[in-house]
C-alpha cells in the first residue's frame, strides 16, 4: 500500500515543482510521478545530512511533501540547466 502513496505523493510534489520552475506545459503526468519520486530521494539524500530532516513518501506526511517537492525543484533546475547549455 505504501508504494501506491508514494506514486500520489510524488506525483503532487513532481506537478508542483513543474508549475514552479514552468515546466508543466512539456511534463505530463508520468513525468511528474517520475520527477516527483526521484525528487524525493534527492530531497532525503539532501536534507538528512545537512538539516537532520527526513520525511517519507510512503506515507503521507508534510514533511515528506515538502522535501520531495524541493527535492524535484533541484532536479528540475538540473535539467534545466543542461537544457539550456545544450541549445547554445
Amino acid at each position: 500500500m505504501g508504494w501506491i502513496v508514494a506514486l500520489i505523493v510524488g506525483g503532487i510534489a513532481g506537478w508542483l515543482a513543474s508549475l514552479v520552475m514552468n515546466r508543466d506545459a512539456s511534463m505530463g503526468i508520468f513525468l511528474n510521478i517520475v520527477v516527483g519520486c526521484i525528487g524525493s530521494v534527492i530531497g532525503n539524500a539532501l536534507s538528512g545530512p545537512l538539516f537532520g530532516i527526513r520525511g517519507s513518501v510512503q506515507e503521507f506526511s508534510v514533511t515528506g511533501l515538502i522535501i520531495a517537492f524541493v527535492g524535484a525543484v533541484v532536479l528540475l533546475a538540473i535539467v534545466n540547466f543542461f537544457q539550456r547549455s545544450r541549445l547554445r
